[in-house]
């Protein structure tokens, strides 16, 4: 099975051992303790998980200046985006050597993690600034990622964590979320040996499905593991139980049986376009994936990123030989009316026109179903669109 990155084995840091779990949670009544952001959590859940191998932890300032800068810690890992924790208090932990971390996303704020305290560092605001633009390549307030990572302040807590606790995602999606260890060993109980990995934060319309077949047979892949973006988004996006019933359904009826694993991941969406991509494919590798679909806009918002800058990333700038994850670059994809069947617009023989697709926007079909229009079943797969109507009809009723 393809290695972990920068590492032989995976690394999760969720303690496993029921008695060492209970002795640290007993530990974390008599520390001092600070309410993390939601993406701190999330980056918690991630260590846990396995996905953020080899990292132990949170970064300090000069790992994440490196990081922005040229995609490397001070120790020479390669990687694309800082995993943090920052505070904009940090009196109630000042000078302490081992604090407990509370979790803003769970009721009454228990404990998460258990840090232990290497440096407790502010950022100036040049370097938020420069940190800022290197991650999302712009400095827009309205841009959502930019909004959050400058919303929770600019004091690095950095050093090692032992994590307690998968926050709400194993409760909440019992079904669905998976560590990076638990997909491992269902690769390999599956016998697969080439795997083509699908990131997704929305509902999976006819397009995805095709581009997910098209990376399988292209890739020559025995399976494939769509893996759905659990934690936070922004609004208007579509809820995690409502996109994981859609895509359960597309699968159940539209792919052949035993080559598809449904899972789901514990993160907040960064909105970070290519520098996104790149970790997106980093911790697809850890959970055991030999190839990653990259697609038109990955990972973007709005008009900030070109629509094939998180492809360009890896051919212009990911140095040859750091990863080992195969990238599937894909194109636009729609139902050509010509040919009457799901292409690659790139693909699409000479004389196509932009007409001679069944193209949607996202506020179209938000439209159309909100109205309870049936959309195009060259769009849609009718018993997926019938979820997505009766979750947007009750919105708007609401």
């Amino acid at each position: 099975m393809i290695k972990p990155h920068g590492s032989d084995t995976l690394k999760p840091l969720y303690v496993a051992d029921a008695g060492k779990r209970a002795a640290l949670a007993k530990e974390a009544e008599g520390l001092p303790s600070i309410v993390i952001s939601s993406a701190a959590a999330g980056n918690a859940v991630m260590l846990a998980s396995g996905y953020f191998t080899p990292l132990t932890g949170y970064m300090n300032l000069a790992d994440s200046l490196g990081v922005c800068e040229k995609m490397r810690m001070t120790s020479g890992l390669f990687w694309p985006v800082p995993i943090v924790n920052v505070v904009k208090d940090a009196g109630p932990i000042r000078n302490a050597k081992r604090i407990a971390l509370r979790d803003p996303n769970v009721e009454g704020h228990p404990v998460i993690a258990i840090q232990d305290v290497k440096a407790i560092e502010e950022a100036s605001p040049e370097q938020m600034k420069f940190m800022t633009e290197k991650i999302f390549r712009t400095l827009d307030p309205a841009h959502p990622g930019v909004a959050a990572f400058n919303s929770v302040g600019n004091l690095l807590v950095s050093g090692p964590i032992q994590v307690l606790n998968y926050s709400y995602f194993d409760k909440e999606f019992p079904g669905t979320f998976r560590t990076a260890m638990q997909i491992r060993e269902k690769i390999e109980k599956s016998g697969w040996k080439k795997v083509v990995a699908f990131q997704t934060r929305n509902p999976m319309h006819r397009a995805h499905e095709e581009l997910v077949v098209m990376a399988m047979e292209r890739c020559a892949c025995d399976g494939a593991v769509i893996h759905m973006l659990l934690g936070k988004l922004k609004e208007g996006d579509v809820p995690a139980d409502v996109r994981d019933a859609c895509i359960r359904k597309m699968v159940d009826l539209y792919f052949k049986p035993n080559t598809v694993d449904i899972t789901g991941y514990g993160f907040d969406m960064l909105y970070a376009g290519p520098r996104e991509g790149v970790l997106h494919a980093i911790f697809r590798q850890n959970m055991g994936a030999t190839h990653f679909i990259v697609g038109r806009d990955h990972a973007g918002v709005g008009d900030y990123y070109g629509p094939f800058d998180a492809q360009r990333i890896f051919h212009e700038e990911v140095p040859a030989g750091e990863l080992k994850i195969e990238i599937f670059e894909a194109d636009h994809t729609a139902y050509s009316k010509k040919l009457g069947k799901v292409i690659m617009m790139r693909e699409a023989p000479p004389g196509h026109t932009k007409e001679d697709f069944v193209l949607l926007s996202g506020t179209k079909v938000r439209q159309m179903l909100s109205n309870g229009e049936n959309l195009p079943q060259e769009f849609a797969r009718p018993e997926v669109a019938k979820i997505l109507m009766t979750y947007y009809q009750g919105i708007r009723k609401a």
